[in-house]
């Protein structure tokens, strides 16, 4: 990454206390990363360990109880940022078209023009969901449901996409090929995402990076460049290193 290129999001020791009536809980502790533009990065870690806290933090969903997350050089502070949310499951509403479900977010944004609403559908069109507008969404397939998911998440343009194991709820050649759409969409559209999985395989064939996450309290154990930028999720899986990357990760997630 050039080092004049500024993050577009950046933790810095960012700390994360839930308090509940049964007490206090320490989700994340001493949190420190920064995304650039262009990337996509998998955080992995621990079954529990706060991978989803992330987010919620990334999103301004949660404030941090310790240290600072920034926003293009400047404190997050709870205001409206252009962050696309994708969830592990659709939820797509099953009593709108795919065509409603698309431009939903511009409604809701009251950006619903003439204009962005071409481009949403444009995206559509241009990722194979041209001929199904007017479908509902229990008419399409698991795998294509997600990519109007997707779609539906890239149509008010934000500038970085959250993924919270989007492809979880997905049978597995179903999810091989989700991920490769997936990959090729954002890509493409030169977008700036961060996947949370569980899942090392998937982690090793998406990321430009990969943030390592300790058990909770979640911290940074290891953050790893990979070296497959530019290959396709499927072509990276026939690589000889694939192997490699997987088992050090295995290691670093069971020490």
């Amino acid at each position: 990454m050039n080092e004049n290129t500024k993050a577009i999001l950046e933790f810095q020791g960012v700390t994360m206390n839930y308090h509940t009536p049964q007490g206090e809980t320490l989700a994340a502790q001493d949190l420190s990363f920064s995304i650039y533009p262009g990337e996509f990065i998998a955080v992995i870690g621990p079954s529990g360990c706060g991978k989803t806290t992330v987010l919620s933090l990334a999103a301004n969903l949660l404030k941090p109880s310790g240290g600072e997350i920034y926003i293009h050089g400047k404190k997050a502070d709870g205001r409206y940022n252009n962050f696309g949310y994708m969830l592990q499951k659709d939820e797509l509403f099953p009593w709108r078209t795919i065509e409603k479900n698309i431009t939903l977010p511009l409604e809701i944004r009251k950006a619903d023009t003439a204009e962005n609403r071409e481009r949403a559908l444009s995206l559509a069109v241009k990722y194979g969901l041209g001929d199904f507008l007017k479908h509902y969404p229990d008419q399409l397939s698991g795998g294509m449901r997600q990519r109007a998911a997707l779609i539906r998440t890239l149509a008010s343009a934000p500038e970085l996409l959250l993924l919270d194991e989007p492809f979880s709820a997905l049978d597995y050649q179903t999810r091989l090929s989700v991920c490769n759409d997936v990959y090729s969409i954002i890509k493409g559209e030169k977008k700036t995402a961060i996947l949370v999985t569980h899942d090392i395989s998937e982690a090793i064939s998406l990321a430009d990076r990969i943030i390592v996450l300790s058990k909770r309290p979640a911290t940074v154990l290891f953050v790893h460049d990979i070296d497959f930028k530019g290959i396709a999720p499927l072509k990276r899986r026939e690589s000889p290193q694939f192997s490699v990357w997987f088992e050090k990760l295995w290691k670093e997630l069971n020490v």
